[in-house]
């Protein structure tokens, strides 16, 4: 299997499909790259090269017990971008990998990229502070900490509901794909999913989002019921510049996975990366 050596030497999985200019994604908490599966080979297909890696701590990434923070994600990203020599690449990340993204603009500059994807993602700030009272109270995330180590298996069966509004009247979830969620997030160590909390709740985005300076696409649903669009993509299209900023109505967290709203996005993201 294809591996990128991280600074700490942790493999980082990544899978390469098709040719063309790179397309890498990154993915949510807590799954696995597979959860790109989609659009991977959406955009194998019209000519793009697809790449996508899990995140340190799950998959068929190493699963060290130090690094689960969003400096290091945005490192190990960068040591796929340059295992493989990627120029000109378009970032695409969902939900915590939104963060990574922002966070290796942050870090490593816009050198290596093109564009910029962010889909349901957590900048600027999730925790609610006197600065960003639209976030959420700290005991939140410290439920989802405690599902996380009390009982795991059952706590993400649970959060697929919320994740893709299968909880919402009307709905149309099938069990399949809150089974793939369960399936996806069991592969992750519970060391890395319980720090990853910490990471994407408590990280302060702002000054990353405002050193993007390649042109953004920035999609949210307005019934995320993970990563409230209030606290984040309502904010961060205010803070990069010249964003298109595209309002998904009655569309959950997990929108890319949910067959009405996938469409649309998948759409969205072709027209984009080609424009």
């Amino acid at each position: 299997m294809p591996f990128a050596t991280a600074t700490d030497g942790t493999q980082i999985y990544f899978k390469d499909w098709g040719s063309g200019q790179p397309v890498v994604f990154s993915h949510g908490w807590p799954l696995v790259a597979d959860a790109w599966d989609p659009q991977l080979k959406l955009m194998a297909d019209n000519g793009f090269r697809a790449i996508a890696h899990d995140r340190r701590g799950g998959g068929r990434s190493g699963q060290p017990w130090d690094g689960n923070d969003l400096d290091t994600y945005a490192d190990d990203l960068a040591a796929v971008i340059e295992t493989l020599d990627l120029r000109d690449v378009i970032l695409v990340g969902h939900s915590t990998g939104g963060g990574e993204v922002t966070r290796y603009i942050g870090r490593h500059g816009t050198g290596r990229v093109a564009k910029a994807v962010l889909l349901g993602a957590i900048p600027p700030l999730m925790l609610k502070t006197d600065a960003n009272p639209e976030g959420q109270p700290i005991d939140a995330f410290d439920e989802i900490r405690e599902g996380v180590l009390k009982d795991r298996s059952q706590f993400y069966e649970d959060l697929s509901a919320p994740f893709f509004g299968a909880n919402r009247d009307g709905a149309n979830v099938t069990q399949g794909t809150r089974d793939q969620f369960w399936l996806w997030s069991m592969s992750v160590g519970i060391k890395g999913a319980h720090d990853c909390v910490k990471a994407f709740s408590e990280t302060d985005l702002t000054e990353d989002l405002k050193k993007i300076d390649v042109p953004t696409l920035i999609v949210h649903g307005d019934d995320d019921q993970i990563v409230p669009i209030v606290a984040s993509g309502e904010k961060s299209s205010k803070l990069v510049r010249d964003a298109v900023y595209k309002v998904y109505q009655g569309a959950p967290h997990g929108l890319s996975m949910v067959p009405e709203f996938a469409e649309r996005f998948n759409a969205d993201l072709l027209y984009f990366t080609r424009g």
